[in-house]
């Protein structure tokens, strides 16, 4: 048996495959997100699938769920060659996939979303409402749930709602079902009813990819592992012949070559700077759990993790977004109760998210949007758009912003510039603790080495920040000292020395 061949799991019921992708290249504005690669599915097998953001596992996946068409390269079913336009093609031929984004419509009942889009009609067009119930309640059976189906789902804990959207693919038929980071928000309970569901799936001969970042948990459930590189297919293998280190060998492409740029880095945390923010034992009662975290003037403290982590999450709850169930914060020493956004940056915390659009109005001009963290500062009575344009016009030439156009609507701005656009608003009066949540992402490499530049100025006049991202190279390029979240808890710490991209994915 080769690496990349077809090697059936224990239980598979037949050695041909179910599905073959072969010779797949795809490519989205001349950029290859796939390219020639191989791939099978067994029936009866758990197939676990990862790879580091962008080496196109997600883009395969979609060509198989009939998301994206149009790649070279051929596509087989049960041996027949197949040429799939949409999602519903895909279902048509036996394929259904569960999104991370849940597709559920939390105001309607269990029952009413197992069979969304296809409710049983009696006579004269009414809904069997008895005989959706009894057949939801069937279904759910069979993967272990006992669940009233009048249940608003909206009120279940997310992994059941995860399970609940796993039964309608099965209702549909699907053979091949596809889950994307199904266990990224789950608690440990919740992934272990998951994997009993799974596990009964498979015994009833239907396949399962399991995408994750998660690889304990790849490891735990499936029966072979395919590792996606660059958009190349890097390995397929049994799980029984791999270690959690030697997928992130496999992963990350380290061998004999050194580690590139971003890859690697030298710790520098100081522990005799001064705290500006402490965070003890921060708890929401659902994502995040007894977190504690020391900020420090002048240093950059890089928070990583998978998506799902708690990241979100912990940035929103030091700025004043999110509600603590426990623990306490501190701000220069001094116990805070941050009760909203504002009382938090009038306490000298910025805060930017990870979607721009929270937090930007693109519609707007670009000097308006830089401006309105600071206009009780300019005149507390009227507003001085000539003063608002001249403040912008300095942000413009020192954070190098293109087109340099106070009066551009921000949103004909490069997604690079929108994001310096976003870092100046906090410019103008510096915070004394500046949270920035997956800062570089869907950068070019350029707009990268600018942002990259602004952050680690800010720290060096002085400013404690925060920097959250699900991105390796993100924080090993910026980070002075690191914590690792996995699944809500802090999973470990790194202050100095040598740290890698391998540590990294190792503790998360």
């Amino acid at each position: 048996m080769t690496a990349g061949g077809l090697t059936p799991p224990a239980g598979s019921v037949s050695d041909a495959p179910v599905l073959q992708m072969i010779g797949v290249t795809k490519t989205f504005g001349g950029v290859q997100a796939l390219r020639d690669v191989d791939f099978d599915l067994a029936p009866g097998e758990i197939h676990g699938l990862v790879g580091e953001n962008g080496a196109g596992k997600s883009t395969m996946m979609k060509i198989i769920a009939g998301v994206y068409h149009g790649f070279e390269g051929e596509m087989r079913v049960d041996g027949r060659p197949v040429h799939l336009r949409s999602p519903a093609d895909a279902l048509a031929a036996g394929i259904g996939m569960v999104h991370q984004e849940l597709s559920i419509v939390p105001d309607l009942t269990v029952a009413e979303n197992v069979f969304l889009g296809v409710q049983p009609i009696m006579a004269g067009g009414v809904v069997d409402w008895g005989r959706m119930k009894r057949e939801a309640r069937t279904q759910l059976a069979s993967l272990g749930l006992d669940i009233d189906p009048s249940t608003r789902i909206g009120s279940l804990p997310v992994g059941l709602q995860q399970l609940i959207e796993l039964s309608r693919v099965l209702f549909s038929g699907a053979k091949i079902i596809i889950l994307d980071e199904p266990t990224s928000a789950l608690s440990p309970p919740e992934v272990a009813r998951l994997f009993d569901a799974l596990r009964r799936l498979r015994a009833q001969g239907r396949t399962i990819v399991f995408i994750s970042h998660f690889l304990d948990d790849v490891v735990d459930i499936s029966d072979r592992v395919t590792v996606f590189r660059n958009g190349s297919k890097v390995i397929t293998e049994r799980t029984s012949a791999l270690t959690k280190d030697s997928i992130i060998a496999h992963m990350i492409g380290r061998g004999a070559a050194d580690m590139h740029m971003g890859e690697s880095t030298e710790l520098s945390g100081d522990d005799s700077r001064a705290v500006v923010l402490s965070a003890t034992g921060l708890s929401d009662g659902q994502m995040i759990r007894d977190i504690s975290i020391k900020l420090r003037r002048g240093e950059i403290t890089g928070v990583y993790g998978f998506m799902g982590c708690g990241q979100v999450e912990l940035a929103r709850a030091l700025f004043g977004k999110g509600k603590l169930t426990s623990g306490d914060i501190k701000l220069d020493g001094e116990t805070v109760s941050f009760r909203s956004t504002a009382t938090a940056r009038r306490a000298g915390i910025g805060y930017v998210p990870e979607n721009r659009r929270m937090m930007l109005f693109r519609t707007e001009p670009m000097y308006k949007n830089v401006s309105i963290a600071i206009l009780d500062k300019i005149d507390r009575f009227f507003l001085r758009p000539s003063r608002e344009r001249a403040i912008t016009e300095g942000h413009i030439k020192d954070l190098q912003i293109r087109p340099p156009l106070p009066n551009i609507a921000l949103g004909n701005l490069s997604g690079g510039n929108q994001q310096k656009v976003a870092l100046a608003k906090w410019l103008t009066e510096i915070p004394k603790v500046l949270i920035l949540s997956e800062p570089t992402r869907g950068m070019d490499v350029g707009a990268k080495e600018d942002v990259i530049r602004i952050v680690r100025s800010l720290r060096d006049r002085g400013v404690a920040v925060l920097v959250l991202s699900t991105e390796p190279e993100t924080i090993l390029t910026l980070a002075d000292r690191v914590t690792v979240l996995k699944r809500g808890v802090v999973a470990r710490e790194f202050s100095s020395g040598h740290i890698d991209k391998a540590d990294l994915l190792a503790a998360a």
